[in-house]
């Protein structure tokens, strides 16, 4: 009995080491890749008008990266991600240009994706600026990353706004030391922001916690307004986008002094 006891026993553990075996010689194992080879129709500094924006201002072609496993080569798909950022940032910046494409080894940017992009990273307008693209690989669950070399192009992006930006701008509602304005109310300067570039106003002021604004370019005239895109009081309270005649936003769950961004190229704003 003790000697069947003991066939048993170790023919259950070879038949362990045998389905242990069997199951690491079935795995699948990433093995590399290469990363991809980037070029783009022209390298040349770069002027872009508002007249062209429909035309195509630059194509970028990429290698296959041929992922490899233990398998074979790879026949999943492969996201890309076209990358753009400033000179000495190192694709580090929060606000670096991002394109994705699925599965393509090209894409032509048009002059206004192009220029939207840009000053989407807060680029000012009527200025060249160092730019490097690059294209990030992955596998369809965004593993095994890949890099391709830098192209370098200086760029001038023009302005092109989302809304048309007034001559002036303040701020009204319940969150402000002025309340809600009413209607032919005087100008109140301590409402007012001040225009800090050709699309972009700033002002600080004493916010109350969880209140209500709104943005008007004429103090006491309700005829015109900015608001959040979405549902009253819905907003990220430290910024997100704004829309004309839209709902009432937010501010943040502490009373105190915050510095409010405005920017009419982007259609955002900014608590801070």
């Amino acid at each position: 009995m003790k000697h069947i006891l003991k066939f048993l026993l170790l023919s259950t553990v070879i038949s362990a080491l045998f389905i242990s075996c069997s199951k690491d010689e079935n795995k699948v194992l990433y093995s590399g890749g290469n990363p991809p080879a980037l070029t783009a129709s022209s390298t040349n500094a770069m002027v872009l008008v508002i007249a062209n924006k429909d035309l195509p201002a630059v194509s970028f072609n990429w290698t296959n990266p041929n992922y490899q496993f233990n398998t074979g080569i790879s026949s999943q798909d492969v996201t890309y991600t076209i990358q753009m950022d400033t000179t000495g940032s190192n694709f580090t910046n929060p606000k670096m240009g991002q394109k994705s494409i699925a599965k393509e080894l090209d894409y032509t940017f048009t002059v206004k994706e192009l220029n939207t992009i840009l000053l989407g990273m807060g680029l000012a307008e009527n200025m060249p600026h160092n730019i490097e693209i690059r294209v990030k690989s992955t596998m369809a669950n965004g593993s095994a990353a890949l890099y391709s070399n830098v192209v370098k192009i200086v760029i001038t992006p023009y302005l092109d706004v989302v809304y048309p930006v007034p001559a002036k701008l303040y701020i009204t509602g319940s969150a402000t030391p002025g309340n809600w304005m009413g209607g032919g109310d005087p100008e109140l300067l301590s409402q007012k922001f001040t225009k800090v570039s050709s699309s972009k106003f700033e002002i600080t002021i004493n916010l109350s916690a969880n209140n209500s604004f709104l943005f008007v370019p004429v103090y006491g005239n309700w005829g015109n307004k900015y608001g959040f895109i979405g549902a009253n009081n819905a907003n990220n309270v430290n910024g997100d986008d704004f829309k004309p005649e839209g709902g009432d936003m937010k501010a943040p769950g502490t009373t105190r002094s915050y510095k409010v961004s405005v920017d009419f190229k982007t259609g955002k704003w900014t608590v801070e």
